[in-house]
Order: structure tokens, then C-alpha cells, then sequence
């Protein structure tokens, strides 16, 4: 007599963990085992409940590996509510180095320079049951409110801080600037000015820092800097009033503002690099196409993103602190709107 065989699902209806768990003659406790990689399961058992998933194109959802695994394989990623270079890459390259780790991301934007508005965002994925969160945070505010954050779930911050601690990932603005302002220097401008970042932003608080301190090592003068707001309008805005003459250099905040300094200058009939030097910060992809090419200072986003997602599989997955890094380096992009000041 022949064994009679589970009849198929219905037509019209999926497949559940119950009709695998009859075709493979298994119990549904050992279906789920397999579906969420336990240990403790025979390979030939494996092997049968695998060819019946296939069989019957079954597909776990998600809630259903949440109830065994206690993980939503779910990451929530807050981002500031702003279009700037530097956070939307970061943003881009993590959601690329979670996807590659088969994670989903959650992702909520909030006013970048709003601590109560951060907050409830938080709360509301955290009600998601996520299982970390990532905050990419460009506000000085923003960033002491998180670093008090007391969560039970693995906590990731992107962040630019001058105190480091095992839970912030970031680029090194501080040396990225003093290896422009050392650039210039070394090719003989003795007045560096700079065109800085918003004051309450983290990135510019550190740029500034750099240039600071890179210019007080060679004893040149510090002019005080000037603040924009990251856009090329602001950067012309203050490549307008600028006390500068020729001989004199910029060290701008980031390469969409020396887009807006470069066209005032030019307006001002003031040639670059034939008269003044110009340096941005962050390599976009613009940079190079420029009239002239923008000599600039390049961060690695991509390596930042995996970095991140690397600090989250440690915690999640291993249940393992996250340890201090070293901020990562930046590269100095020389291009021709930098010239010696003797040529």
C-alpha cells in the first residue's frame, strides 16, 4: 500500500509553517527551528524541510520569525530632515551594508536641530520593536540628548564629536581640516580664512577646531571665521563680504558653499587660484568638474556605512558592547583651484 501524501494548500491560499511541517514530516516546532537557523536539528532533517519550503513556495513572515527569534531583523535609521551631502550618504551607504546583511531598515527623518522632535521619533520606532536604532546626528543639541539616551536595545550614532565613547562612528573632520589648512600653508599663504559650517553643527564645530589649531601651529594669524548654512547660496552670500585680497586662501566648510564662493570672486574679479586659493571638504561628485577643479578633502561614506552596520551585527547578533574606534581618516583631493603663492 502506498503512503498517501498531505494534500497541497488549498487553491488561492499560501502555504503556512503547518503544511511544511506535514510534507516533511516533521513537527512545526522543527520547521521553525530550520526557518530561523537553530542549532539542534539533523541534516538529513534539514535537508527534507528545506525541499518542502521550495516545494510549496512557502515564505516566513516576518512576525512569525519575531515570535522564535525575539528579532525583528529590523533596523530603525533616524536621519536629520535635510538634503546635505555628507548625512544622505551616510544614510545611502548603511541602508547598502544592512541590506547586504539582510536586514530591513526603518527609516524616520526629523528636523535636524529639534531634541524633542529626535526623542519621539526614537519612541515611535522603538514601539516598532526594532532591533537597534542608528541616529545619524548633525546638531550639537541633539548629540547630548542622545548620548544620554538609556535604551535596551543596541544604540549606533553617527556623529562628529570631539569625545569619542564605544558608541559614536564617525570621519575625522578635525584632521580632514588641518590637512587643508596644512595644504595651504605649505604652499605659502600666510592668511587662511574660513568659511565655516552652521555654529551649532557637529561637522563645522570640528572643521573650525582643525583650522583653529592647524593655523596656531604655524603662528598665523586667525581671522574669525564666517558661518554659513552649507548651501552654495551662502557661500556666495559670504564670498561677497569677505575681507580678502590676492594672496590670501579659503579653507571653505564644504564643497557646495565653495560653489557660491567661487562665483562671487568671480564677480569680484578675483581669479582662482591666480589670486586666491580655494579648499572645500567632502569630494562631491562635482568637485572635480568645477571651473577649476576643487581641491577638497574626501570622506569615505561607504567605509563609514559599513562600519556602522558592523557595530550593529556585534550587538544584535553577539550581544557584545561596541568598542571605541578611531575616527576614520579623510584624503586630501588636490585639484587646480590651489597653487603655490610664488607661481
Amino acid at each position: 500500500m502506498s503512503e498517501r501524501k498531505p494534500a497541497p494548500p488549498g487553491r488561492g491560499r499560501a502555504a503556512n509553517i503547518f503544511d511544511v511541517a506535514r510534507l516533511a514530516g516533521v513537527s512545526h516546532q522543527t520547521v521553525s527551528r530550520v526557518i530561523n537557523d537553530l542549532p539542534n536539528v539533523r541534516p538529513s532533517t534539514r535537508a527534507r524541510v528545506e525541499q518542502a519550503i521550495a516545494q510549496l513556495h512557502y515564505s516566513p513572515s516576518p512576525a512569525a520569525r519575531a515570535l522564535v527569534t525575539k528579532r525583528t531583523r529590523t533596523i530603525g535609521l533616524v536621519t536629520p530632515g535635510i538634503s546635505d551631502y555628507g548625512p544622505t550618504s551616510i544614510a545611502m551607504h548603511f541602508n547598502f551594508a544592512a541590506r547586504a546583511a539582510r536586514y530591513a531598515v526603518e527609516s524616520v527623518s526629523t528636523p535636524p536641530a529639534d531634541p524633542k522632535s529626535f526623542r519621539a521619533v526614537v519612541d515611535g520606532l522603538l514601539r516598532q520593536r526594532v532591533d537597534a536604532l542608528v541616529l545619524v546626528v548633525v546638531d550639537v543639541e541633539v548629540l547630548e540628548l542622545v548620548r544620554n539616551l538609556d535604551l535596551s536595545i543596541p544604540v549606533v550614532i553617527a556623529a562628529s564629536t570631539a569625545r569619542r565613547s564605544p558608541g559614536i562612528v564617525s570621519i575625522d573632520q578635525y584632521r580632514g581640516a588641518r590637512a587643508a589648512v596644512r595644504h595651504l600653508s605649505e604652499i605659502g599663504h600666510t592668511r587662511i580664512l574660513h568659511v565655516a559650517g552652521p555654529r551649532n553643527a557637529t561637522d563645522a564645530t570640528e572643521r573650525v577646531r582643525g583650522w583653529r589649531d592647524e593655523l596656531a601651529e604655524h603662528r598665523l594669524e586667525i581671522v574669525p571665521p564666517v558661518f554659513g548654512d552649507w548651501s552654495a547660496a551662502s557661500g556666495y552670500r559670504l564670498g561677497t563680504e569677505l575681507d580678502i585680497e590676492p594672496g590670501a586662501a579659503v579653507f571653505v566648510g564644504n564643497d557646495q558653499m565653495s560653489i557660491g564662493l567661487f562665483s562671487a570672486l568671480r564677480e569680484r574679479r578675483l581669479r582662482v587660484p591666480e589670486d586666491v586659493s580655494v579648499v572645500g571638504f567632502d569630494d562631491i561628485p562635482e568637485a572635480g568638474y568645477l571651473f577649476p577643479p576643487l581641491t577638497t578633502i574626501r570622506q569615505e561614506f561607504d567605509t563609514l556605512g559599513g562600519l556602522i552596520m558592523q557595530k550593529v551585527l556585534i550587538a544584535v547578533e553577539e550581544s557584545n558592547p561596541p568598542t571605541e574606534d578611531t575616527p576614520l581618516p579623510t584624503h586630501l583631493i588636490l585639484r587646480q583651484s590651489t597653487r603655490p603663492v610664488d607661481d
